[in-house]
C-alpha cells in the first residue's frame, strides 16, 4: 500500500521488503536505490540472484545504487560505491494503488561491460510525467554477469533482469503501477537483454510488451564462452571458476577484461568476427537459461503472446568509427577484413560490392559493420516474432544527429535521449547539439509519445510490420511510414539465420 501521496510529505510506499521513502521531483515521485535482491558479494557471488531481505522502519530510497564493477573504456565514474548491485530505480506520477498505470522498465546497455542505470541520460521524469511509471535496473556485466565459469549459472546478468522483472510483478502496483501491463524496453546491449528474454522461459509472463532497440546479434555458444572466461581468468592468475574467480577482487575482472579486448585481435583465428569490434562478453545459449537464440526462439513462437516493437538507428557504426580514431580515414585493406570476416556467406565480400556498386570503401565498412552488429539483428527480430504468430511493429531512426559537427548522422545511441527526452546532459549533448535544436525536442517528443503509447495499449501509432509490406516507421524531421528502406542489406542477410557464435577451432 502506498503510505503517504504527493500531497503530503516525501512520498513513502510499503513493499514486501519494508518501507521506502522517496523524493518529489517535478511533479512525479522518485524512489532510487531500491534493492530487488541480496548483494551477489560473498558467498553469492557468481550465484544466481537471490530475494532481497526486508528491513524495518523506513528506508531512505533517495540516492542510486552503486554500479556493478564494470569496464574503464567507456564507463562514467559512479557516484557511489559498494557491492550493493542489484538496485533499481522508480519514478511514478502517483503512487496510489488505484492508478493501475503502464509500467515501462528500463535495461540500460553498454556492451554487457558497462552499465549504469543512474547516469543522467536515464532520468525518466519525462516519460512518467506522460502517465507511466519507469523503472530502471542494475545488472552484473562482464566477468560477474555473462563469463561462462564452472560452479556458476549462465547469464547472471539476465537472471537479475528476471529477478528484477519479479520484483516489479510484487510490488509495482504500490507505486500506481499495473502489473498485467509491463513493457521492458532497452538500447544496444539493453535491446539484446531485451531479445533474450523473450526467448527465456524463466522470463515468461513478467512482461505484456518489449521495446528493443538496436538489438545486437552477438550471442553467444557455450564453448566460446568458456573459452574466453578461461583467456580473462589468465589474466588475473586464476581458474576459470566460480571458487578461483571469488578470490579475485571484484573491482580487478574489468581490467582483465579491457586488456583482453585490447589484444583481442590475436584470437582472431580462434574466435572468430567478436574480435572485429571487439566483444568479449555477450548473453550465452547455454539450453537452460537461455534455450535457444532470440531469433530461433521467436519463430517458433516462444513470445507470440508479447507485443514487440524493434527498430535501429540508419548509421549504426559512425559513432564506433570516431571512438575508434578511423571516421573519414578506412582504408582498402580495413573494408576488405571486415567484409571478409562479417559479411554472411562464403561469398560476402563479392555481394556486398555488387549490392552497393557506387558505395566507398568506407561506405562499405560502415554498412557491413553496421548490418552485422545491429541492423540486420534488429530487422530479423521482427521477421522471427511474425513467423512464429506475434505482433511486431518497426522502425528505424534516420534524422542526423547535429552534434559533433554533424558528422555522425543516426548513429547509434541516439535513439536513447530522444526516448528519455533528456537532450542537453553529458553525452546527448554531444550528439544533439547544445542548446539542442527545436527539431530535436519535436522529434523527442514524437518518439515518447509512441513508446509510451506503445506500453499503454500496445499500438505506437504506425501499421504492424508483416512480411509483405514490411511497414516500418521513419523518424526524422518528417516522419512517415514506408517500406523498410534498407532493402539491399535485407536481401543479403535474409538467408542469415544469426546462430549462436562458435569457437572456431577446439
Amino acid at each position: 500500500m502506498a503510505v503517504t501521496s504527493l500531497s503530503g510529505a516525501e512520498p513513502e510506499v510499503r513493499t514486501k521488503a519494508g518501507v521506502l521513502r522517496g523524493v518529489r521531483e517535478a511533479g512525479t515521485a522518485v524512489f532510487r536505490g531500491v534493492p530487488f535482491a541480496e548483494p551477489p558479494a560473498g558467498a553469492l557471488r557468481f550465484a544466481a540472484p537471490q530475494p532481497v531481505r526486508g528491513w524495518d522502519g523506513v528506508r531512505p530510497a533517495v540516492a542510486y545504487g552503486p554500479p556493478p564493477p564494470q569496464s574503464g573504456m567507456l564507463a562514467q565514474p559512479p557516484e557511489t560505491t559498494g557491492d550493493d548491485w542489484l538496485t533499481l530505480n522508480i519514478w511514478t506520477p502517483e503512487p496510489d494503488p488505484a492508478a493501475k498505470l503502464p509500467v515501462m522498465v528500463w535495461i540500460p546497455g553498454g556492451g554487457y561491460i558497462t552499465g549504469n542505470a543512474g547516469l543522467p541520460e536515464y532520468d525518466a521524469g519525462n516519460l512518467a510525467r506522460s502517465g507511466t511509471v519507469v523503472v530502471s535496473l542494475n545488472y552484473r556485466l562482464g566477468v560477474e554477469g555473462f563469463a561462462q565459469i564452472d560452479g556458476a549459472p549462465a547469464n547472471r546478468g539476465l537472471l537479475d533482469q528476471v529477478a528484477a522483472l519479479r520484483w516489479v510483478q510484487d510490488d509495482i502496483r504500490a507505486f500506481g503501477g499495473d502489473p498485467d501491463r509491463v513493457t521492458v524496453f532497452g538500447q544496444s546491449a539493453g535491446g539484446g537483454s531485451v531479445a533474450a528474454l523473450l526467448a527465456m522461459p524463466r522470463a515468461a509472463g513478467l512482461f505484456r510488451r518489449a521495446v528493443a532497440q538496436s538489438v545486437p546479434g552477438t550471442f553467444f555458444s557455450p564453448e566460446l564462452a568458456a573459452d574466453i572466461a578461461a583467456a580473462c581468468a589468465a589474466e588475473v592468475g586464476a581458474r576459470p571458476t566460480a571458487a578461483g574467480l571469488s578470490a579475485v577482487a571484484p573491482d580487478r575482472l574489468p581490467a582483465a577484461g579491457d586488456a583482453l579486448s585490447a589484444e583481442i585481435g590475436r584470437w582472431r583465428e580462434r574466435w572468430g568476427p567478436i574480435t572485429h569490434r571487439p566483444i568479449p562478453f555477450a548473453p550465452v545459449v547455454d539450453g537452460d537459461v537461455l534455450p535457444a537464440t532470440p531469433w530461433q526462439a521467436l519463430a517458433d513462437g516462444a513470445a507470440r503472446d508479447v507485443e514487440l516493437l524493434v527498430g535501429h538507428t540508419r548509421d549504426e557504426h559512425r559513432l564506433f568509427s570516431l571512438i575508434d580514431g578511423v571516421l573519414g580515414q578506412v582504408t582498402h585493406e580495413q573494408t576488405e577484413t571486415a567484409l571478409r570476416l562479417l559479411a554472411p556467406g562464403p561469398d560476402g565480400a563479392r555481394r556486398y560490392r555488387e549490392a552497393f556498386p557506387a558505395a566507398t570503401d568506407e561506405e562499405l565498412y560502415e554498412l557491413v559493420n553496421a548490418d552485422w552488429l545491429f541492423r540486420m539483428p534488429s530487422l530479423r527480430l521482427a521477421d522471427a516474432q511474425i513467423a512464429g504468430g506475434g505482433r511486431a511493429h518497426l522502425y528505424e531512426l534516420t534524422w542526423p544527429a547535429p552534434g559533433a559537427g554533424g558528422g555522425l548522422g543516426a548513429c547509434h545511441g541516439l535513439d536513447v535521449p530522444l526516448v528519455f527526452g533528456n537532450l542537453t546532459s553529458g553525452r546527448p549533448a554531444m550528439l544533439i547539439g547544445d542548446p539542442p535544436f527545436p527539431e530535436a525536442e519535436e522529434l523527442s517528443a514524437r518518439i515518447r509519445s509512441a513508446w509510451t503509447a506503445f506500453a499503454a495499449h500496445g499500438d505506437p501509432g504506425w501499421p504492424r510490420y508483416d512480411a509483405d509490406h514490411r511497414r516500418t516507421q521513419l523518424f526524422d524531421t518528417r516522419p512517415m511510414t514506408a517500406a523498410y528502406p534498407e532493402e539491399a542489406s535485407r536481401l543479403l542477410w535474409q538467408d542469415h539465420a544469426f546462430p549462436a557464435l562458435s569457437l572456431l577451432t577446439q
